[in-house]
């Protein structure tokens, strides 16, 4: 098992990752509707998007946390 500590990048890692895949495919569809090329520009997508999606996720994760305190206070 991994230890507790990295919870929060695991966590981001894996959100990331999904919303990378599924907003990757509805771009795909939505600029070239499904085409014999759907899967390969798909997987393309997705690895560009999580590339920039799993970072920012990390540094914009205690921003937003201190965001929703304040505005649940």
């Amino acid at each position: 098992m991994i230890p507790e500590r990295y919870f929060s990048t695991i966590y981001g890692l894996i959100l990331s990752g999904l919303m990378s895949f599924i907003l990757s495919a509805a771009t795909v569809v939505r600029l070239d509707g499904i085409t014999n090329s759907f899967v390969p520009e798909w997987l393309v997508g997705s690895v560009c998007s999580w590339s920039l999606a799993f970072p920012s996720v990390l540094m914009l994760a205690p921003v937003v946390r201190r965001l929703v305190r304040w505005l649940t206070a």
